[in-house]
């Protein structure tokens, strides 16, 4: 039987505080396998003398949470280590980004999230249909979210194909891997759009540098047009 997998985590709160709303659809087709990647990339970060924290960037990149008694060289490390990861693994993404301003309320914002999934889904429908089941990982943190991709799959796709999960990044390697995309993505947004942050710069370098050592090898793993 053939099964895709929907691994999906979002970067902002529910609330207007932050200035954009991310989310990140992986999709990963069940019969590519990746658990001999992922124990390649735990028998690396072992090697090194790194712990296996479940990857979680923003924390990562500002040394907060489980990563606050790791020094800065240990964090870059890790991030590299899970880009190499990334790098190898038969999975694709899409991310949308938001500028919360341009809503008035979540209302309208979750709408214009879920349109977008559609059109998504739409635009892949071939491959979306040539598979029996569809299981969409999310650990249901913002109802926002939940509701969008919930009404966009069953808008988009057969019921009777879909089977929801819940998703947390400390079961779902996959879930990280979302997570991770999320930042580099909404990173690429602030550079172009010169704010980017000073902890922005201490990891990843000048935008031309973050294009190239991180941008353009997240970006081999997009979902292309059909």
């Amino acid at each position: 039987m053939a099964e895709i997998s929907i691994f999906a985590d979002e970067s902002g709160e529910q609330g207007f505080q932050s200035k954009y709303y991310a989310l990140t659809l992986v999709f990963h087709d069940q019969s590519d396998p990746v658990i001999p990647i992922f124990h390649g990339y735990e028998q690396t970060i072992r090697d090194a003398g790194l712990p296996d924290i479940p990857m979680h960037a923003s924390p990562l990149l500002n040394g907060h949470d489980a990563y606050q008694h790791l020094g800065i060289s240990q964090r870059k490390r890790l991030l590299t280590y899970f880009l190499s990861m990334l790098f190898k693994l038969p999975a694709q993404y899409v991310t949308l980004i938001y500028r919360k301003a341009d809503y008035a309320t979540l209302e309208q914002l979750g709408a214009r999230i879920k349109r977008d999934i559609v059109n998504i889904v739409f635009d892949h429908l071939a491959l979306f249909q040539s598979f029996d089941t569809i299981k969409v990982y999310y650990d249901g943190g913002q109802s926002l979210v939940t509701q969008a991709i919930h009404g966009a799959i069953k808008y988009a796709l057969s019921k009777q194909a879909i089977i929801y999960r819940k998703g947390s990044p400390t079961d779902y390697r996959l879930v990280q891997v979302a997570d991770f995309i999320c930042t580099i993505e909404l990173t690429a947004l602030k550079y172009e759009n010169h704010e980017q942050t000073a902890t922005d710069e201490r990891f990843f370098g000048s935008a031309r540098t973050f294009k190239k050592n991180y941008l353009k090898k997240v970006r081999k793993h997009q979902l292309t047009a059909q």
